[in-house]
């Protein structure tokens, strides 16, 4: 006899998720990573919706060692700009965000929206459990079901510690869709984590994929979580040394970095953010042109405020439409802010992989607020 699991299964494994670019979506750049600018109720209520709805969300959880490695692995940075949903996970980048005026409120980490889904009173969500230290999987989905609540564990696997590729079989894959798991939670080492999801992303019936590497280990109870009142104030780096010593190093050189980003590019974009547009400040303009080799956009104005965001929006859905090149061309640009450059990263990310992607023109004032805002990381894919 078919039960409505079985149905359930069948259904997740027959239809894979539905997949495209929201760029109605309220965005933040900080150190030169877009982040979606949402609590934590939110984040779960987005989560659940994608899991039930069957829509592609793949979650990035960025904090400030993500934040430092993006810097220097393009393919890593990638997989945060075509992230669909990306989330503030670390007090640094709040406090970053805070002192740039930006409107993010909470610090938003995987481990807390993974028990806020725990705690949901709706129908549990289905998830699968890849990777973590040996036998903490096992361990964990044991305890996830033991707890019971808005999360039910369907499978699990330690994948090991080999390449991407051998992580990647086909029987793995066949193992994590027939359990219909709505959710795969990767726990491989952040840039390794990302790098699976995105190879794999294509093969995968579960809408919603998140390297969640801390998570697992959490629920197997191999590390305990610092206590609320450390988290809040920013030094659950402190309690993690203290579980797990070998992580002082790189806390260490974080903490480095962090202190020449502020020096040489926060503190600066904080106190241009600070400064009046200006009575004699043009409105944002847009022309989007359909050329034989793609879409070309060319603003003009000053895109500091929120005018002309909207449009923005709705010229880059209508490109994504299309699998041809994109060109941002900024020739006539005055003046750029965060919700534009924000957006402007995702649509790099996004059409770098759909087509293709530039930005030209940009005047040497403009240039330098991008090169401080993005941290010095790029410009967008500019070409010159």
């Amino acid at each position: 006899m078919t039960t409505a699991t079985d149905t359930r299964i069948a259904a997740a494994i027959d239809a894979p998720p539905r997949r495209w670019v929201d760029f109605e979506r309220r965005l933040v750049c900080i150190l030169g990573l877009p982040f979606d600018a949402i609590d934590l109720a939110q984040a779960v209520q987005r989560i659940r919706d994608a899991a039930f709805g069957g829509s592609r969300c793949f979650v990035s959880t960025p904090n400030l060692n993500f934040a430092i490695a993006t810097r220097t692995d393009a393919a890593f940075r990638g997989s945060v700009l075509r992230s669909d949903l990306s989330l503030v996970d670390g007090m640094p980048l709040v406090w970053i965000a805070r002192l740039l005026g930006l409107p993010v409120r909470e610090r938003v980490s995987g481990a807390d929206v993974f028990e806020a889904l725990q705690a949901h009173a709706g129908p549990p969500l289905t998830v699968y459990l890849l990777g973590g230290p040996p036998g903490a999987a096992a361990r964990a989905c044991e305890g996830i079901n033991q707890r019971g609540g808005g999360v039910h564990c369907v499978g699990h696997d330690t994948a090991g510690f080999g390449s991407i590729e051998s992580m990647s079989g086909d029987e793995q894959i066949a193992r994590i869709n027939r359990s219909g798991a709505q959710f795969v939670v990767v726990a491989l080492g952040a840039a390794k984590g990302q790098a699976w999801i995105e190879h794999n992303a294509a093969r995968l019936s579960a809408p919603v994929l998140s390297h969640l590497g801390a998570v697992v280990n959490f629920a197997a109870g191999t590390v305990a979580r610092a206590p609320r009142w450390m988290q809040s104030l920013g030094l659950e780096w402190l309690w993690r040394i203290k579980e797990e010593p070998s992580l002082w190093r790189r806390y260490w050189n974080d903490g480095v970095a962090l202190a020449g980003l502020l020096l040489s590019y926060v503190l600066p974009d904080a106190l241009e953010a600070r400064r009046s547009r200006g009575p004699d400040a043009r409105a944002p303009q847009l022309e989007s042109t359909r050329t034989p080799r793609g879409h070309v956009l060319r603003l003009g104005g000053d895109w500091r405020g929120a005018d002309g965001i909207a449009a923005l929006r709705a010229a880059l859905a209508r490109c994504a439409a299309d699998a041809v090149p994109v060109t941002v061309d900024l020739a006539g640009v005055s003046g750029i802010g965060d919700s534009a450059t924000a957006l402007l990263l995702v649509a790099h990310g996004w059409f770098d992989a759909h087509g293709g992607w530039a930005l030209t023109g940009a005047n040497a004032a403009v240039t330098t607020t991008l090169r401080r805002k993005l941290a010095a990381v790029t410009l967008l894919g500019d070409r010159r």
